[in-house]
């Protein structure tokens, strides 16, 4: 309707003006109508989306121009506008709430792995160092400021710049087969394919490196996004995926031919089992949430801490799953599966994470939970545990999930760390080729069995070498000052593991006496029993008697730890709870199913000394 008072239609009018000038400063660009100077040249090319309909609103330059060189000197870079150094001009100008999540997510500062690093090599100084620096805010709001790992001038800030820092969203990949990636916001938005080409419809561009595949927006990352850069360290996308890549180079694994699957490195990987919720066809982003991947606002200092959902947020634990309705019309839920197969809407009765948030595609509805695959539209129901026999075992409260549930944990022995100072290496931080290249090599990599410890939580969990560094240096003039050096940790020279999910899930728990039987799984690694001790065989050539694939040895009968568990609160197992363990079989021989009235309380484990066992034992 229009207004009858013309002094509210005017004042509408410049309302309207002002918005649209606002808009415009603030990079979201009104399109004309007309074709630009951008257009002339890069005819065909990829619209953003329907949200990004201009060239200049995200890529700056003079789109009257028709000289190239002189349209592009005001351009945000080359080719990335969202690049760190641009994105408070660009995507932050309008996505101001998502830029402050990222500037604070670990995936942009890498703080953890730099203090983690320092911890182990030099020690802490009581200074926070990350990828570019900055100010943000812990996670109880208090302001606090990064110092940028340009200035960290050791061993640990030139291992980050030089090896770590090329997977990490603050930095471009643009020439490792299958793992290249843009920097900033594109890094997840613009996917990159295998050799970083673009194969658009854009004659100018089509063809060159490196580029993502096409210039089109992608709201939702697939697996392969996660996959370029999670394919190292703890190989959690090729575990995901079902691909385990050995040890590295090109290994044989069938008829002298390497694996089937190429990677980055090179590598080749050959196929395992499937995670139980990759099989069913769920992505990466089906179970994690915005602020797992993109960061809540606060800095955290290690990934577990950023995590914010578990596997009890949809399976249920000791209760069941918890939700909260949607009761607002702006609420995130709604919000976010704006993009999705099927949006949320009022009233759902919307999943809570482990951190108190509401899911915004995991839901309740008649009884059942239900995750909806945001790229893919399906509903995937997810079975709820709680009261079932399997979880009602008095003693495993203590054990997170997948302590059980895990198929396969990668665990890599041996990490072989070289620093050379006779040679150069490109810092990537700094841009530049400074004096000292890092190699590495390993000793042993396996998948099963896996170790458990306490983790941060004061629950068992499966643990990795995290990392198993022998440190050696090579100074400028030639002579060695480090020698396959154990990095000292807590006070004393000694090898670490550190919690871990490898993302390698199966429906079937592992056997209670293959776990309770096999000291393997409680950090003895590959051993000997002789009488009462239990002996690690994997020797650490640099200590005659510490197991190099665990961390614990029982002689005469005491148990004795070799390596630490990193994170805070987490420890090995103590000798009290390896002979509960260990103490478990004699009852599992015949009492082998959970249901079984025995396992709803705590074990007597001086049972078999009552007359009815005696009985029993004596008639076998």
């Amino acid at each position: 309707m229009r207004s009858s008072n013309p002094k509210l239609s005017f004042s509408a009018r410049r309302l309207w003006l002002f918005l649209l000038v606002l808009l415009a400063l603030t990079g979201c660009g009104v399109r004309s109508g007309k074709t630009t100077a951008c257009e002339s040249c890069h005819q065909h090319i990829e619209k953003v989306s329907t949200s990004h309909p201009d060239c200049i609103s995200c890529h700056g330059g003079d789109p009257q121009e028709k000289n190239k060189n002189a349209s592009h000197l005001t351009m945000f870079g080359p080719k990335n506008p969202a690049a760190p150094q641009y994105w408070d001009k660009t995507c932050g100008a309008c996505h101001l709430y998502q830029l402050g999540r990222v500037k604070a997510n670990l995936m942009y500062t890498a703080t953890g792995m730099i203090k983690n690093t320092q911890i182990t090599w030099e020690g802490a100084d009581n200074q926070l160092y990350s990828s570019k620096g900055g100010d943000v805010y812990d996670s109880k709001g208090n302001p606090q400021r990064l110092k940028p790992v340009s200035e960290l001038d050791h061993l640990s800030g030139e291992l980050y710049r030089k090896f770590c820092s090329q997977c990490h969203v603050a930095e471009e990949t643009d020439d490792v087969y299958s793992a290249s990636h843009a920097s900033g916001c594109a890094a997840c938005h613009f996917q990159y394919n295998n050799t970083a080409t673009y194969e658009g419809k854009d004659a100018t561009v089509r063809g060159k490196t490196p580029y993502s595949a096409s210039h089109a927006m992608e709201k939702l990352p697939d697996n392969k996004t996660c996959s370029r850069c999670h394919n190292r360290s703890g190989r959690i996308a090729l575990s995901y995926e079902g691909l385990y890549d050995g040890n590295n180079s090109m290994v044989p694994t069938k008829n002298g031919l390497p694996g089937p699957v190429m990677l980055s490195g090179p590598r080749n990987a050959a196929h395992i089992a499937a995670d139980v919720h990759a099989a069913a066809g769920m992505d990466c982003i089906d179970c994690h949430t915005s602020r797992d991947v993109m960061g809540d606002g606060y800095a955290y200092e290690n990934m577990y801490l950023q995590t914010e959902i578990s596997c009890e947020d949809c399976h249920g634990g000791a209760k069941v799953p918890r939700y909260r309705e949607i009761t607002r019309e702006n609420g995130e839920a709604l919000r976010e599966s704006k993009s999705y197969r099927m949006r949320m809407r009022p009233a759902m009765k919307m999943l809570v994470t482990a951190k108190g948030r509401t899911y915004s595609n995991v839901f309740y509805r008649d009884g059942v939970v239900y995750v909806l695959g945001k790229r893919s539209g399906k509903l995937f129901k997810s079975k709820v545990i709680t009261g079932t026999p399997e979880h009602t075992i008095v003693g495993h409260g203590r054990m997170e999930c997948y302590a059980c549930h895990s198929r396969t944990v990668v665990q890599c022995y041996g990490c072989h760390t070289t620093y050379d100072k006779t040679k150069t290496g490109m810092d990537f931080i700094k841009g530049v080729e400074t004096p000292g290249r890092f190699s590495e090599k390993e000793d042993y990599r396996m998948l099963y069995p896996f170790p458990l410890a306490l983790n941060q939580r004061g629950r068992i969990s499966p643990v990795t070498p995290g990392c198993q560094t022998f440190i050696t240096v090579i100074e400028a003039d030639g002579t060695t000052s480090k020698n396959e050096y154990v990095a000292r940790y807590k006070g004393k020279q000694q090898l670490r593991f550190a919690p871990f999910y490898s993302h390698n899930t199966g429906k079937k728990a592992i056997g209670c006496s293959e776990c309770h039987g096999n000291p393997a799984f409680l950090g003895f690694g590959q051993h000997v029993v002789a009488g009462a001790g239990i002996y690690g065989t994997l020797i650490c050539e640099q200590s005659a008697d510490k197991p190099l694939d665990g961390y614990l040895t029982l002689q005469e009968g005491k148990v004795r730890a070799y390596s630490a568990i990193t994170r805070e609160h987490s420890r090995p197992l103590n000798g009290k709870e390896v002979r509960r363990t260990l103490a478990v079989n004699i009852c599992i021989v015949c009492h082998d199913k959970a249901k079984d009235p025995i396992y709803r309380k705590e074990l007597n484990y001086r049972a078999l000394n009552d007359a009815l066992h005696r009985r029993l034992l004596s008639d076998r």
